[in-house]
């Protein structure tokens, strides 16, 4: 299990052994499960019965016992009631925002987002007449302009994709509570680090392939949330989980509960090693963007609702202003200096580079792009933890030079 805060509401969460006594969960792979009694089955089927009353399962896209145990775990570590384990992490979104919203509904967004969160927002969910105002989510007067009659769910990463900018979750929280709206947080970014249930999130997501998995092997999703909202999306006739069937393999979850306890560690060695490159880039003169430095625009308000001692994630950007320039240092660090890998996703434990507005933010309009600030030769790095830390900063540093950025 993850290392909890002496003080987490969930501290108490039960310890799952395997079903023989093993130490680690058993990993269930059957797809159906048996029942005694013909009469249990319509009560399955009416809700009646399930894991949570009488220990029942029905159908492993319904509920799975070894990807019950993750969600059990990953709803302690969040601070919510419980959790509902998808597939992906846009599976995850996607369920989490069509569960809320319908035809008609709006959705006050922040325009520093994944990619593909900005398409599904601005161009999938129109077809369903869902639609979503971006604005600026550290501007608290431009989000509250945004909300309308119709709207459902402010939605917002914690820390913004691939900018950085931090959102101020207990002002959104706020914000949302007083009209009466959901505050959707993901938390990628920064698992352990940051709590947003803790600052009033009403639902938290997390892309699970990232830090939490920590080792680019899977792709995996949750949706954290209080238990009428997750029995909602497990419900046989309208839950969006349930009947989309994003299901997550046992397998997969069987991998995530084995990689959890060494999450809080992890976390702490990225959050370390960006620290060290940002500082070292900013002396440089580098135009290096990471919410740890106090050059940042948002760093007093990280600092205000980080947990203490998880540091401030491993995320660092470079802005080599030029797309060109740009792919230069990536292919230097890479083919050179053996830094890092070209590659996309992030929280691997080797280091990960990007050009975000040509990869991972590229369903973003151009204008759209430069309006939230994000530059055609920004490099995305996600700081791993192998190899020695001094070679790495100097690696880093030769490229730098190398490329003419400093």
């Amino acid at each position: 299990m993850p290392e909890f805060n002496p003080d987490h509401a969930m501290w108490a969460v039960r310890r799952e052994f395997g079903e023989h006594g093993g130490v680690t969960p058993s990993i269930s792979r059957s797809s159906t499960f048996t029942v005694m009694d013909p009469a249990i089955m319509p009560e399955i089927f009416d809700g009646l019965r399930g894991p949570d009353k009488g220990g029942c399962f029905l159908y492993s896209r319904h509920f799975n016992p070894t990807v019950d145990i993750l969600a059990r775990y990953l709803a302690a570590m969040e601070d919510t009631e419980a959790a509902v384990c998808t597939a992906s992490g846009m599976a995850a979104i996607a369920c989490a925002l069509l569960q809320t919203c319908g035809s008609g509904d709006h959705i006050v967004a922040s325009d520093t987002v994944y990619g593909g969160t900005h398409a599904l927002l601005g161009e999938l969910l129109p077809e369903m007449a869902i639609t979503t105002t971006f604005v600026d989510i550290t501007d608290m007067t431009a989000v509250k302009a945004a909300i309308r009659p119709e709207s459902k769910v402010i939605y917002t990463e914690t820390l913004g994709n691939p900018t950085l900018k931090v959102a101020d979750l207990n002002a959104l929280s706020r914000l949302a509570n007083g009209h009466g709206l959901l505050l959707v947080v993901d938390n990628t970014f920064s698992p352990m680090m940051i709590t947003p249930a803790r600052h009033g999130a009403h639902v938290v997501i997390h892309s699970l392939t990232k830090f939490i998995n920590g080792a680019s092997d899977l792709i995996a999703g949750v949706i954290c949330s209080d238990k009428e909202m997750a029995n909602r999306f497990m419900d046989l006739h309208r839950g969006r989980v349930m009947l989309l069937g994003p299901t997550m393999d046992p397998r997969s979850a069987f991998d995530l509960i084995q990689r959890l306890p060494s999450l809080a560690m992890r976390m702490r060695e990225h959050s370390r090693r960006a620290m060290a490159m940002a500082k070292r880039l900013e002396v440089m003169g580098v135009a290096v963007v990471y919410p740890g430095l106090s050059t940042h625009p948002q760093h007093r308000l990280l600092t205000g609702i980080c947990n203490p001692g998880y540091g401030y994630g491993g995320i660092l950007t470079i802005d080599c202003q030029t797309r060109e320039k740009a792919e230069a240092l990536m292919a230097f660090l890479q083919n050179r200096e053996q830094f890092g890998f070209i590659a996309v996703s992030l929280g691997y434990f080797d280091t990960l580079m990007s050009c975000s507005g040509s990869s991972t933010s590229s369903e973003i309009p151009p204008e759209d792009q430069s309006r939230m600030g994000l530059s055609p030769g920004l490099v995305r790095i996600s700081v791993g933890y192998t190899g020695d830390l001094s070679q790495r900063m100097l690696q880093l540093e030769n490229a730098i030079k190398k490329i003419g950025l400093a």
